[in-house]
């Protein structure tokens, strides 16, 4: 494709210095991995700035370059005021803008996302029509799994990806919306069908400093030209006051106060939880849900309520919701034939422990044992508070490392040991994280129930930048023959 062609995605919103001509063969943001044919996007980081690689992008056989500021280069570039969007739009073209043969549901909030969206997959399923997922724990097409490192990819990965699913005949794509993304303008130019607000608490402050810039970002899915129609979670009091701003269509579904959909008779237990499901006054729907908690009853009614608004049988809602017995990384009971339970979940910000903690505390007959830590390079404010939600709600702690990357892990243990310390539970702390599971397997007992908060789905840890294989399904299996 020509240089040219991939540009005309900006509608006239770049000067073109040099060749517009050349031939355009794969799209780069990294300098490292340019080969001959490719446009590479100068993108200035919050580290680095991707325009001092250039010179080595030309080297390496760079076709043309996308910059904010014309360089001393001898290769064609395109001036254009914002490289993130451009590159959005420009990904788009290359790919034959796939997005536009599918139709696409966004999920986005603070928890639930990864849940919902395969509860909504299912639903869309039980339809007949062929359901792509993108998300925090990979991509789907039907039940093929593509792995992806990001919630949301990149542009490029993300375009590539979406040109996969249509040339698969993919009709529905659901994808987590993550509020990076929106704020990194990784979905310029896409519109959804339809999108849900599931919840805000805090998490990312590292990134948005507040809750006021991480609820801004979130808010932009809801924009009008790029989500048609939404739904959200009317018991959250941040959510519902942001949400009834919006110039779109917009219903909200709750549990305890007035809403158009809403659940009643709820029932959890630790096989799962039962509910009436009502839209509307047009119908209700008796629910037996495979998926235990509070946390996801309401994941069932934003999964509901985005499949209604896109015209979803009622039977095929219930049936869906049904089907999924359990969800990767997400409460996720392990199998280990022993007198105590292991439960695997994602937790790693404060409201998500606190719902995990609640809800197994509900169905234990023993001591609930909360292993957990804290990731590094990331909002330090929610440590302690972590820290004190497993001192009080938990009979007693493991504190250990999550994903220290380049941080010292005993700052991050200390800083979560001060919100512990304002509790009167009992601790220990272990950073090596093996050590750590072994620990608590070795102290329960009959009828306990072991937490492994904050790593879920994930299958490594990263230490000093170097990602090592930690599967933690693995380590307890490892562990188990130990011992």
């Amino acid at each position: 494709m020509k240089l040219t062609e991939i540009a005309s995605a900006l509608n006239g919103g770049a000067r073109l210095y040099g060749n517009g001509q050349v031939e355009i063969t794969a799209l780069c943001t990294d300098s490292r991995k340019v080969k001959p044919g490719a446009l590479f996007f100068c993108i200035p980081g919050l580290r680095v700035d991707g325009h001092a690689f250039a010179p080595r992008a030309c080297q390496a056989g760079a076709a043309a370059l996308v910059v904010e500021r014309e360089l001393p280069l001898d290769c064609p570039q395109l001036l254009v005021e914002d490289v993130r969007g451009a590159m959005a739009l420009m990904a788009a073209c290359f790919y034959g803008y796939p997005a536009r043969e599918m139709k696409l549901i966004g999920i986005t909030g603070t928890k639930g996302k990864t849940t919902t969206s395969y509860l909504v997959k299912s639903i869309l399923e039980k339809v007949g029509y062929k359901t792509g997922l993108i998300g925090t724990v990979g991509s789907m097409i039907g039940e093929t799994q593509i792995p992806t490192n990001l919630t949301t990819p990149d542009p490029i990965d993300f375009q590539s990806l979406l040109r996969q699913m249509a040339d698969a005949g993919v009709e529905y794509v659901v994808m987590e919306v993550s509020a990076h993304a929106l704020a990194l303008r990784r979905l310029v130019g896409i519109q959804f069908e339809a999108a849900a607000f599931t919840n805000l608490s805090q998490d990312h402050f590292d990134f948005f400093g507040n809750f006021d810039n991480y609820l801004a970002a979130k808010m932009k899915l809801f924009e009008p030209g790029f989500c048609k129609r939404a739904v959200y979670n009317a018991d959250d009091e941040r959510v519902s006051a942001a949400m009834k701003r919006v110039s779109i269509p917009a219903e909200g579904y709750a549990i305890r106060v007035p809403a158009q959909i809403y659940a009643k008779d709820i029932d959890v237990n630790e096989r799962g939880c039962t509910f009436q499901l009502n839209f509307h006054k047009r119908y209700r729907l008796d629910v037996t849900l495979k998926l235990s908690g509070i946390f996801n009853v309401y994941n069932s009614l934003t999964a509901a309520a985005l499949c209604d608004e896109v015209g979803v049988a009622p039977d095929c809602i219930r049936e869906g919701l049904e089907a999924v017995k359990s969800v990767p990384g997400r409460i996720e009971l392990l199998d280990t034939e022993t007198p105590y339970r292991i439960i695997l979940d994602y937790a790693h910000s404060p409201d998500a422990l606190e719902n995990i903690l609640k809800t197994v505390r509900q169905t234990a007959r023993a001591r609930v044992i909360a292993l957990f830590g804290c990731g590094g390079d990331r909002d330090h404010e929610k440590r302690p508070i972590m820290g004190e939600i497993g001192g009080r709600m938990a009979d007693y702690c493991v504190l250990t490392s999550d994903n220290p990357r380049s941080e010292d892990p005993f700052e991050i243990l200390r800083e979560i040991e001060a919100g512990m310390k304002q509790t009167e539970g009992r601790y220990k702390v272990i950073e090596n994280r093996r050590e750590a599971i072994r620990y608590a397997m070795t102290i329960a007992e009959p009828g306990d129930v072991i937490v492994l908060a904050g790593k879920g789905h994930e299958t490594y840890q990263e230490i000093k930048g170097v990602k090592y294989p930690f599967d933690e399904k693995v380590v307890v299996k490892e562990l188990l023959e130990e011992i």
